[in-house]
């Protein structure tokens, strides 16, 4: 029996992986969260789950490491965005606690995160909308609406499109955000898996047909040559090895261009696990050094997503999950000890 730890067990990606590796049937998962409300917590048995500092906080991946060396995780896979460099940088700690990392390298996790830093290394080998830093010289020479973006982040937040040069100016100075060119076409997200020697094993563009927040909630798979060679190659330059998210958007020529890449599991990976490449499943396979195919191929399928459900009885609620606040349900609580509360999930 294989060992996985993963975090982020509150969020849409870590509950993916959760689900992924659960499948196979020779895999113990230990979820681990930082909120005892989690729902990715219940998914596994009691004794599995674990609370964890957040993500920035001092004590954070020395708190993951104990629980690895506790719990004798043969594989930890995070799925939080703050996490991951902070997990990269200390590598060589888990593997000689005996824990692989699955994630990318530390290069490639500072490289995607920073989306300036992206968009050069990226312009030599890919399609990528002129990208500047916002300073006094940025508004020279543009054709407008521009986008002004933060240079790191994550979703839609802080995202601006600016209509004239104007506006651009009067937005300001500020190194930590960017300007990059309006692309006008359509947006996909292309979930890319890498072998350890950066080989690309399955690109799988999906189209983002409705986004709230940033997050895709309706989508399908597309076979396109120009959308899988773009995210390949993109994949390539920053060095991945493991799974990204690479999203592209269609220029007015309709070519596709590099919009940014988040080096981690995306959120919506239940519909490219649905459509043939399970991804989680594939990356274990891939660290335990056993054999997986040079390419797997996908279908064309579409997704609606929607809030499922985890019910758990309220004594297998982990410590700090109180309720007392909500005195018909504390009141409950004690005088029927198996009641259940419903914890809802993206």
């Amino acid at each position: 029996m294989i060992t996985v730890m993963v975090t982020g067990a509150g969020g849409p990606a870590g509950v993916s992986v959760i689900r992924s590796l659960l499948a196979r049937g020779d895999v113990r998962i230990i979820a681990s969260d930082m909120d005892p409300w989690a729902s990715g917590l219940y998914l596994v048995p009691a004794g599995q789950q674990c609370l964890v500092p957040p993500g920035l906080a001092p004590g954070f991946v020395d708190a993951v490491l104990k629980l690895c060396d506790q719990f004798r995780v043969d594989v930890l896979f995070p799925t939080v965005d703050v996490e991951l460099p902070l997990l990269a940088a200390r590598a060589a700690e888990f593997v000689a606690a005996g824990t692989a990392l699955a994630s990318p390298s530390l290069f490639t996790l500072e490289t995607c995160l920073d989306k300036y830093a992206l968009a050069q290394h990226c312009a030599g080998s890919s399609p990528v909308p002129r990208t500047e830093l916002l300073d006094a010289a940025a508004a020279r020479g543009r054709q407008y609406p521009v986008i002004v973006k933060p240079r790191r982040g994550a979703g839609s937040r802080g995202v601006r499109v600016i209509e004239s040069e104007a506006e651009l100016l009067a937005v300001g100075t500020d190194p930590d955000l960017i300007v990059q060119d309006f692309l006008p076409g359509q947006e996909y997200s292309v979930d890319v898996l890498a072998d350890l020697d950066g080989h690309v094993i399955a690109a799988v563009p999906r189209l983002r047909v409705r986004v709230d927040s940033g997050v895709s909630v309706a989508g399908v798979t597309v076979h396109d040559d120009e959308l899988e060679s773009v995210a390949s190659a993109v994949a390539s330059a920053v060095r991945l090895t493991t799974v990204a998210n690479v999203q592209l958007r269609r220029d007015a020529e309709g070519h596709p261009a590099l919009l940014e890449v988040n080096p981690r599991f995306p959120g919506a990976m239940p519909l490219t696990m649905a459509a043939g490449v399970d991804m989680p499943s594939l990356l274990l396979d891939l660290i335990l050094g056993r054999e997986v195919p040079d390419h797997v191929d996908f279908s064309e399928l579409g997704v609606v997503r929607y809030l499922d459900h985890v019910i758990v009885p309220l004594d297998q609620l982990l410590e700090g999950a109180e309720v007392d606040y909500l005195p018909t349900v504390a009141t409950a609580q004690r005088a029927h000890r198996g009641n259940s509360i419903l914890l809802e999930q993206p």
